[in-house]
């Protein structure tokens, strides 16, 4: 009897259900939450070769515990603080990128009280929509190189500093001169900012993103760097084969029409009122028939 019992404690003991509270459902959520979006973080950066050159290290690390190598010891505990400094500083981008991303989290932008309230209920008007619509595949039809950023919630002030203050309504005739060839402001791009255009010749980060096809050049990843470091929608027009570009949440989207361009461009104008949606819908519906 006795040995059944110690064979009950002892191990049967170990298949027990614990007892769950609310508390420790929530804590499990979060914990599973956060190490999902680290393994993705990981893998869409170059943490990826980081996380790949810990492994070794680790492995390193229990052969010389195993083996009882005490200068190897030695060395990795006092590495350890110098290396995890060290770390920060070398990987201080993506560590920025990911704090960006998880402050652009809709779940945060009803709570926020830093986030002024904007009256209108649309940041880009119907005029200034089709203004740059035109002034994109009127460019485009002639291959005229073109970047603009047509801003959202995230204004790009920091970028907007680097480049020539207009501050003008949006117009396609404003903007096909400012990327006319051999004028002072078409290297660059532009920023639109509540029917406005802001400032011209802006240089913006460039995407260090490995898998964006070798063919595309600077203006292609400099649309895409602004994109992930804000949530704006980036227009790129190609100077090589006039072909239109849209770059969205890190995301680059080639080869865009004049309608998903429209679209894009109404998601970014944001909270359109019922009946305006419905006026779109209709509007769209109607050209398609006439087509």
């Amino acid at each position: 009897m006795n040995t059944i019992r110690n064979f009950i404690d002892n191990y049967v003991v170990w298949f027990t259900i614990p007892k769950f509270t609310a508390i420790d459902i929530i804590e499990i959520v979060i914990i599973a939450y956060a190490l999902y979006h680290i393994i993705v973080w990981i893998k869409d950066t170059r943490a990826w070769v980081l996380l790949k050159g810990m492994i070794v290290l680790g492995a390193i690390f229990i052969v010389a515990l195993l083996l009882e190598m005490n200068v190897v010891l030695w060395i990795f505990r006092n590495a350890m603080v110098v290396g995890i400094m060290a770390l920060v500083v070398i990987f201080q981008p993506e560590l920025r990128n990911a704090l960006e991303k998880l402050g652009r989290q809709r779940i945060f932008s009803n709570i926020t009280v830093f986030e002024g309230k904007n009256s209108r209920n649309e940041r880009y008007s119907e005029k200034s929509i089709k203004e740059i619509i035109k002034a994109v595949y009127d460019m485009a039809k002639v291959k005229t190189g073109a970047l603009i950023v047509v801003e959202r919630e995230i204004q790009c002030r920091e970028y907007e500093h680097t480049g020539i203050p207009i501050n003008a309504e949006i117009s396609s005739q404003l903007m096909v001169n400012i990327f006319e060839h051999n004028t002072p402001l078409h290297d660059g791009a532009v920023i639109l900012r509540d029917d406005r255009i802001i400032s011209a010749t802006c240089y913006l980060p460039l995407s260090n993103n490995l898998a964006v096809s070798k063919e595309l050049g600077t203006r292609h990843r400099a649309g895409l760097g602004i994109s992930e470091v804000s949530d704006s929608v980036t227009i790129i027009v190609s100077e090589e084969t006039g072909a239109v570009s849209l770059a969205m949440d890190g995301k680059l989207y080639r080869k865009v029409d004049a309608d998903t361009l429209e679209m894009r461009l109404i998601e970014a104008s944001s909270r359109l009122p019922e009946d305006r949606k419905k006026k779109k819908g209709r509007a769209k519906s109607g050209r398609k028939n006439k087509k």
